[in-house]
């Protein structure tokens, strides 16, 4: 087994409230980053189809707003619905190139009535098949007035290569019972997915590293005020509200000694790799492991519960 993996890091824009349009340029980043023979490629949180950044400036808080009923009508219209094969090009994309892929995605979960919205982080393996839909424990701020809370069911790794991979929706990064619930899964590739801006990946990712002794990626999408849609209900205010750039990008890798392995780039979209090595891993965990000799599961343990949550059991 090779003890390397090449990372594909695309820090670009989605086609914003368009969920085939975006998906098809993430099926263009797959082609191009296997030209590359990538392992692993990785979008940003709710890439597809797009972070709701009209909330904060145009009265989200406002209570039975016909207006942001209609902006919530329409995002939902574009959500993700996996079950629905909004999906399966890309997977048959991946499969193709022996691929695998996280993946940030605005779902809308017919387990949970089919209409309200999760911050969800897909791990699509190699073949092509779905192997974990991480739904957001909890969504930030504003971000609540349009994404449901989610369960622990996502919170799982994979084995990739050499590695055992890991992700997390932006500000979850910053929880430490969730990231330890990866840590104790043997995690030393954690992939942190973001909406944009450098703010958030250049103070984080080293520590995520250092603290995990593994490797952290975050990955970051842009936006700006082009990429509103003119056809977009309220685009004129959307596009004043939200200023020129709202995100920004910053994607990055530390190295589980906390370097750069790519430093926080801002501002351009790009396709950047990286090829990252096991024993790097093994070096730094020889003085400091966080589930195994550096833990005390005698004194402090961690509980998850990874139960698919429901609002009904039926017995037929």
């Amino acid at each position: 087994m090779s003890k390397t993996l090449k990372i594909a890091l695309p820090q670009i824009a989605p086609v914003w409230m368009n969920r085939d349009a975006t998906l098809k340029k993430c099926i263009e980043v797959i082609d191009e980053a296997a030209k590359a023979n990538s392992d692993l490629v990785v979008f940003g949180e709710g890439f597809a189809p797009g972070y709701p950044f009209w909330v904060d400036g145009t009265g989200g808080a406002e209570f039975n707003s016909p207006k942001q009923k209609e902006l919530f009508a329409y995002y939902s219209d574009q959500a993700v619905q996996i079950e629905s094969g909004h999906l399966d090009e890309m997977c048959s994309a991946l499969n193709q190139h022996s691929m695998a892929c996280y993946l940030g995605i605005i779902e809308r979960a017919p387990d949970r009535s089919g209409h309200s919205l999760y911050c969800s982080f897909v791990y699509i393996d190699r073949t092509g098949t779905i192997q974990s839909v991480h739904r957001k424990l909890q969504p930030t701020y504003e971000e609540r007035l349009v994404w449901s809370q989610g369960d622990g069911a996502g919170l799982v790794t994979h084995k990739l290569g050499a590695f055992t991979v890991g992700g997390l929706n932006c500000w979850e990064n910053w929880m430490p019972l969730t990231r330890a619930a990866l840590y104790a899964q043997g995690e030393d590739l954690h992939i942190a997915g973001w909406p944009g801006n450098v703010r958030n990946t250049e103070d984080l990712t080293p520590v995520l590293a250092k603290e995990g002794r593994s490797y952290c990626a975050s990955v970051s999408s842009l936006m700006r005020d082009s990429d509103v849609p003119g056809e977009m209900p309220f685009a004129d205010e959307i596009k004043s509200a939200i200023g020129s750039m709202p995100a920004n990008g910053g994607s990055c890798i530390a190295a589980p000694d906390g370097s750069w392995v790519l430093a926080p780039e801002a501002g351009v979209e790009s396709l950047r790799y990286a090829e990252i090595n096991s024993a790097k891993v093994r070096e730094e965990r020889q003085n400091f492991d966080p589930a195994g000799h550096y833990s005390r599961p005698d004194v402090t343990k961690l509980i998850v519960n990874r139960q698919r949550q429901s609002i009904a059991e039926f017995e037929d």
